[in-house]
């Protein structure tokens, strides 16, 4: 049996950057996570009036800024452009871009991070990806600095041939809450699986995980806040827990490589069933919601190479290079 120090534990990466202790997606968050020591930061881009790629969860600014409406709606510049709001939680910062974030993330101190891109529904895949790449492309060294550093999260089939056609050096993971759309729209095309902690938690959950370590793909957990939560995935042996709360994982992590054993076994499982989130007619009922969320804005699930001869007739349409 491998010692404690030798063993392998999952990867830490920020949810959001370290959002606990700092508004979530922003650069002072991203910073923070990675100076936790956090070996990824995640954060998810919606695209402005005025074509420039934002850093940002909702479709809409009114949750977390001081600004309101739909940010495909709103120009990034001018006066009244999304340049000037702040977010609501303190310290306030700005919204920061892509391109902004990719500069953090080219700094010499932070070359080791993963950017995790989490690529939401509501997007245009052929232009969000165009956008991308002519900001990746632009970067010194991208295809050895940047390139094998930045993983896709994807939610519907439909965004997977223009991934592959625009973006084909990037990392494509699927993300979501049914193993069952993973397994039957992503599997061939997708080496990691980013899975909701409490759907992982169910048989469901536990048996995808299962199939995933035999055919050698990663798995990631999110997201995952509580000790408890911590100790039960790295229990189930996943490659990487996305939390909120960095340096929280962090230091438990570096707790467990004294006494692995020891400290498992302080942590009883028994809080999987305190929750109805873990229940399966709830989850069952999310699930649904989600599907049907990601099928009104997406468009119906097909197979990826169904909707090949649409990536195709539109990438070749604008003229856009692969890489």
């Amino acid at each position: 049996m491998a010692s404690s120090s030798a063993r392998k534990l999952p990867e830490c990466w920020g949810h959001r950057g370290a959002s606990a202790a700092f508004p979530e997606n922003t650069l002072a968050s991203f910073e923070r996570a990675i100076r936790d020591g956090a070996e990824g930061i995640e954060s998810d881009v919606h695209v402005s009036r005025d074509d420039v790629v934002l850093m940002f969860h909702d479709p809409t600014l009114e949750r977390t800024t001081n600004g309101k409406g739909k940010i495909k709606e709103q120009n990034w510049y001018g006066p009244d452009g999304m340049q000037h709001l702040r977010t609501k939680a303190k310290p306030e910062q700005s919204i920061p871009t892509f391109p902004e974030t990719v500069e953090l993330l080219m700094k010499p101190e932070n070359r080791h991070a993963t950017f995790n891109v989490d690529v939401k529904v509501f997007s245009e895949p052929l232009h969000l990806f165009t956008l991308m790449h002519k900001t990746i492309s632009e970067v010194p060294g991208w295809q050895t600095e940047l390139a094998p550093r930045i993983l896709l999260g994807l939610w519907h089939p439909r965004f997977i041939p223009y991934a592959k056609s625009i973006l084909p050096y990037c990392k494509r993971s699927f993300i979501g809450v049914s193993p069952s759309i993973a397994r039957e729209y992503f599997w061939d095309s997708c080496d990691v699986f980013s899975i909701n902690f409490y759907v992982l938690a169910s048989w469901e959950g536990q048996r995808f995980l299962q199939e995933c370590k035999e055919a050698g793909k990663k798995v990631m957990a999110w997201t995952v806040n509580e000790p408890v939560q911590m100790i039960e995935a790295t229990r189930w042996g996943v490659d990487v827990i996305l939390t909120d709360n960095t340096k929280t994982w962090l230091d438990l992590r570096a707790t467990l490589r004294t006494d692995y054993d020891k400290i498992l076994a302080e942590h009883s499982s028994l809080f999987l069933w305190t929750s109805p989130r873990y229940y399966f007619p709830l989850r069952r009922m999310w699930q649904n919601t989600v599907s049907s969320i990601l099928q009104k804005e997406g468009g119906p699930f097909k197979k990826s190479d169904e909707y090949g001869v649409e990536a195709s007739a539109a990438v070749a349409a604008t003229g856009t290079v692969k890489a």
